[in-house]
């Protein structure tokens, strides 16, 4: 199928080049994931002052972290990043060049978090491995050398969805103290029934029955969720949460998803910084290093946090 004729050239190219690849459902779980993990990271990422590896304990076992920190500095605004990947695919190494460009941009230690993955690790254990590293990136900061009062989170695509319920859940519990969440074309919702998902159902790199996939196998046989920790736009109230940063883009069947919690936190009270990029598709950060939208994205996510690390009122 052709790519969808408003997408930005870049992103049109890379759409032809990849339009003969079968859909998901039939590549099936571990192709997608041998693709993902054995693909080589770009070159010209950016260099960190260092990285390393740690393993927390969880409830499901062991939770692979790599803290990326752009610069030396003691004391640094530390972000907790959460990968995409509909709670089925990616880890550390496959999203590292997304951490490293947050890192770069933000000027925050990134702590990445490598969560269990579904249908093997059923629900909630990606919402529990999330909460609990960010829980241990706080309790932690003097070993990290963060600063624990600038803590944000955040994650692109199902990755956008574990932080967007980790800012909920810290609300809820009385902690850690959040404050900011990115969430960038997060899966909130479930609802097959939204304008973008009929727009734009055969999107490249997602299309609706990608999606649909991609819950299938996130549910593990659980039934449909009905917690707010898996479903964030469950959640009954919204006010109370940290200032949200929400991307979307144009050509993305879950696009709707995103904009309607963005507005929903804005009618909530909560101070609220929603970009719709033209041009580009589901997962354009990712592929920053070949997409100007997503360069161009990164580099303004990174500056708000910036401003929000170094002033901490609301935007």
């Amino acid at each position: 199928m052709p790519p969808p004729p408003n997408l930005d050239p870049d992103a049109a190219a890379i759409a032809a080049a990849i339009a003969a690849t079968p859909p998901m459902r039939e590549r099936g779980l571990a192709a997608i994931r041998h693709a993902m993990e054995t693909t080589p990271l770009p070159a010209g990422l950016p260099v960190m002052a260092s990285t390393e590896d740690h393993l927390i304990d969880g409830r499901w076992g062991e939770i692979p972290l790599r803290v990326h920190r752009p610069t030396p500095d003691e004391r640094a605004p530390v972000l907790v990043y959460f990968h995409g990947g509909g709670m089925c695919l990616g880890s550390n190494h496959s999203f590292e060049p997304l951490a490293r460009h947050l890192a770069h941009h933000s000027g925050a230690t990134v702590v990445s978090v490598g969560y269990h993955l579904a249908p093997e690790s059923p629900p909630p254990a990606q919402f529990d491995d999330a909460y609990t590293a960010t829980l241990w990136t706080a309790e932690h900061a003097g070993e990290l050398r963060v600063d624990p009062t600038r803590l944000a989170v955040a994650g692109d695509s199902a990755g956008g969805t574990l932080a967007a319920a980790v800012a909920l859940a810290a609300r809820d519990r009385g902690g850690p103290a959040i404050s900011c969440q990115v969430l960038a074309y997060p899966g909130l919702d479930r609802d097959m029934a939204a304008r973008s998902m009929s727009q734009h159902a055969q999107a490249p790199i997602l299309s609706r029955d990608d999606v649909l996939f991609l819950n299938e196998n996130a549910d593990a046989g659980r039934g449909h969720p009905d917690s707010p920790y898996r479903i964030p736009a469950y959640a009954a109230d919204l006010s109370g949460l940290p200032p949200a940063i929400v991307v979307t883009a144009e050509c993305d069947p879950i696009r709707d998803w995103g904009e309607r919690y963005a507005h929903r936190l804005r009618d909530a009270g909560v101070q609220t910084t929603h970009t719709r990029y033209p041009g580009t598709y589901h997962g354009f950060l990712a592929q920053s290093d070949h997409l100007a939208r997503g360069r161009l994205a990164v580099a303004e996510i990174g500056a708000l946090l910036r401003a929000k690390f170094t002033h901490p009122l609301p935007f």
